[in-house]
């Protein structure tokens, strides 16, 4: 068993490793100043806060998870109660590839 690790240690050692470098364009989040609802608020704080959302999605799944749509951010319910709010991905204008004339 050693001589054959020992073989794979040699001829690992002897090749060159290359790699290419890529770049992955990843969209910056939204701006980190953004309000948003806490963990634990309720749906009536949410709605003193913010106002009504742009869009309620009903309830799915046991416990029932309701997400409400802002434009900036999405706000995630456990019946009525805060569990996450997210904010919605920011494409970034100078992340685009560029064209070739």
């Amino acid at each position: 068993m050693r001589p054959l690790l020992l073989i794979l240690l040699i001829s690992s050692l002897n090749t060159s490793a290359h790699a290419d470098d890529i770049k992955i364009p990843v969209g910056q989040q939204g701006l980190a100043n953004v309000p948003l609802p806490s963990r634990g608020d309720a749906t009536i704080d949410v709605l003193d806060r913010f106002g009504l959302a742009d869009e309620e999605h009903p309830a799915i799944g046991q416990p029932p998870i309701t997400r409400w749509d802002y434009r900036d951010f999405s706000v995630y319910f456990e019946g009525n109660r805060v569990i996450d709010s997210v904010v919605h991905h920011q494409h970034s204008p100078s992340l685009q590839p560029e064209r070739q004339p």
